[in-house]
């Protein structure tokens, strides 16, 4: 159950980092509707990862939660925003997820 709250809790932090794209894409009003949802974003993901780490090790929970993070942000970033998708930067997002795995393989 706790590994599915930190995967839940990498989601929001995908989803606060997609509301700062759009926040600064927008203007107005609208603009503080997206920083409205980065709170609530931010705050589930936060919310979350405590949860997580009461019975997770802190190393590995925080890892994997930055690490799902950084993929779902830079695949954000290349399917929403628009954003290059190089050989190098999806080599080393390749390799960014097989450490998220290893990680949780060797967690007990």
């Amino acid at each position: 159950m706790n590994w599915i709250l930190l995967i839940i809790a990498g989601l929001f932090e995908v989803a606060f980092a997609a509301c700062l794209g759009k926040a600064k894409e927008s203007t107005g009003t609208e603009t503080t509707y997206w920083y409205i949802g980065f709170i609530v974003c931010l705050s589930a993901s936060m919310l979350l990862l405590l949860k997580a780490t009461q019975e997770l090790p802190i190393g590995t929970a925080y890892a994997v939660w930055t690490g799902i993070g950084a993929v779902g942000t830079v695949l954000l970033g290349i399917f929403i925003f628009k954003e290059p998708a190089t050989f190098w930067r999806l080599f080393f997002i390749s390799t960014l997820i097989i450490s998220i795995i290893g990680l949780k393989v060797v967690s007990h």
